[in-house]
């Protein structure tokens, strides 16, 4: 029996609304970064969606994601094999690799929307506090275990109700007691946090009902000189964001086009310099003959200098 069929999943108010990621039940490609916000008055017709963020079927999708080796991931020997690459873990590569030294650039990293940990376990190979947050109990309850125990066993779904048991592993050369989780909302976060030498926010943006919220506290986040890596497919959807929130995929009143990353570099481009960006496949398994492969963009930034 895996520990995820002992878990006893939290039961969440219907006044909450799923979002930041890709759901898998509306055939958009999910990912470790999802989010339950509070509903704005009009969207209380979604009250009665069921929250698939608490179920042990997309924890065990999850966990195969942020932890299954490729062969696990893809039965078969052709398909889009650079999207095996595991995706949290690039994410935090990614960190890693545009991070500076400096005595007032704080060795702390914020992983924002971390579903089951994999990119903060992996940010902590650097830095020497890394604060996960994710609005799915479940999720921040299997990053509990991992830290303490640094395994958990779970089921991947094969074939209807057909499954094999595996085991997520952290890197047993990972300070796991340098991670902490908390469940939290990507669009109210606490204002205790402080500032962070590192910022993630992997596919996020496109399923928060108020993006610009969260854009505009990651000033306050972030210190000067330090990182901010944000990725997205940009996948914008009215059920899950107010069109009138939208960060791109509609025209303007003049009738020009505006795309997500032309609102991050506008929204961005006061506080923060945009170092790189690139385009990052993932494949998501569902089942062993169904999978989603998603490219996700990725944007690299530096927060200036006061």
């Amino acid at each position: 029996m895996s520990w995820i069929s002992e878990l006893t999943l939290p039961q969440v108010h219907h006044s909450h609304l799923i979002t930041g990621g890709f759901v898998v039940v509306s055939g958009i490609a999910a990912y470790s970064t999802y989010k339950l916000v509070t509903l704005k008055s009009h969207h209380q017709r979604e009250a009665q969606k069921e929250n698939v963020y608490e179920t042990a079927k997309l924890l065990n999708e999850y966990l195969l994601f942020h932890f299954g080796s490729p062969e696990e991931v893809l039965q078969f020997d052709f398909g889009p094999k650079d999207a095996l690459e595991n995706f949290p873990k690039r994410c935090a590569e990614e960190c890693l690799a545009h991070a500076l030294d400096g005595a007032d650039i704080p060795s702390r990293a914020l992983d924002i929307g971390c579903a089951t940990g994999r990119s903060s376990f992996e940010l902590a190979r650097r830095y020497r506090e890394v604060v996960g947050i994710d609005f799915s109990h479940s999720f921040v309850a299997a990053c509990e275990q991992l830290k303490v125990a640094g395994t958990i066993d779970y089921n991947r779904q094969d074939e209807g109700d057909l499954t094999t048991q595996l085991k997520a592993v952290v890197d047993p050369t990972i300070d796991r007691t340098r991670t902490r989780f908390q469940q939290g909302d990507a669009c109210n976060l606490p204002l205790d946090l402080g500032q962070f030498g590192c910022v993630l926010a992997a596919n996020l943006i496109c399923r928060l009902p108020t993006s610009f919220d969260f854009l505009n506290r990651l000033k306050s986040l972030v210190a000067p000189g330090g990182v901010l890596v944000i990725t997205s497919p940009y996948t914008w959807l009215a059920e899950f964001t107010p069109k009138s929130t939208w960060l791109g995929g509609y025209k303007d009143k003049d009738g020009k086009e505006v795309k997500g990353f032309q609102t991050l570099q506008n929204s961005l481009g006061g506080s923060f310099d945009l170092v790189t960006h690139k385009d990052m496949p993932f494949l998501i398994r569902e089942t062993a003959r169904k999978n989603q492969w998603t490219v996700a963009h990725c944007t690299v930034w530096r927060r200036k200098k006061e």
